[in-house]
């Protein structure tokens, strides 16, 4: 599956049954090697008052359970937050 093709995708947290975002908005950790993906990383931000708390939760390739037409689903349980 090409780069391009996952682009725009919703990210859904399958224990929470929560839309985290759109692959877009979220990095992905690559190896410069041989081009495989080693995890999703969401940002998670919280408005406050004045300033903006900024989170990221890592969520590990091994994780994803389903690649779909329009969504990557994952179990967030089992994933690292950073």
């Amino acid at each position: 599956m090409r780069l391009s093709e996952l682009s725009g995708k919703e990210i859904v947290d399958l224990e929470r049954a929560e839309r985290m975002g759109v692959l877009g908005h979220a990095d992905l950790e690559i190896d410069e090697q041989d081009g495989r993906i080693h995890a999703l990383i969401i940002p998670v931000g919280k408005w406050g008052a004045f300033k903006r708390s900024q989170q990221e939760i890592r969520v590990s390739w091994k994780r994803i359970k389903k690649v779909g037409q329009d969504m990557i689903i994952f179990d967030l349980s089992d994933s690292e937050q950073v």
